[in-house]
């Protein structure tokens, strides 16, 4: 019987320390990757500055993304930069239209 619990004990104490190595793990990865969006949404936060949520929204889409691949360590960077890269192009291209084409939109 005493066999019994010890081994029993034994595994009790191996999950628990995967659970512990697992949590360190995750809080690591989600350290480098709130870095990463902290940096991304500096370099991108003038070109966007009117519309901070377009960013904040990009880079919680990425964070997602990166996070479904298994690798969103390698993953993330390239992805928030290019996710930011996108919501900048469209928001230059939205002030364009508007500032172009708003006259037509009057006269009509």
């Amino acid at each position: 019987m005493n066999a019994k619990f010890d081994s029993k004990d034994s595994n009790y104490n191996q999950v628990q320390a995967h659970a512990s190595l697992s949590e360190a793990v995750g809080t690591r990865l989600s350290n480098q990757i709130e870095s990463v969006k902290r940096r991304v949404f500096n370099e991108f936060q003038g070109v966007l500055s009117a519309n901070e949520q377009l960013l904040r929204l990009a880079l919680f889409e990425a964070d997602v993304l990166a996070r479904q691949t298994g690798i969103p360590e390698l993953v993330f960077p390239l992805l928030a930069t290019e996710k930011a890269q996108s919501a900048a192009r469209w928001q230059f291209r939205q002030r364009y239209l508007l500032r172009n084409h708003a006259g037509h939109a009057l006269a009509a």
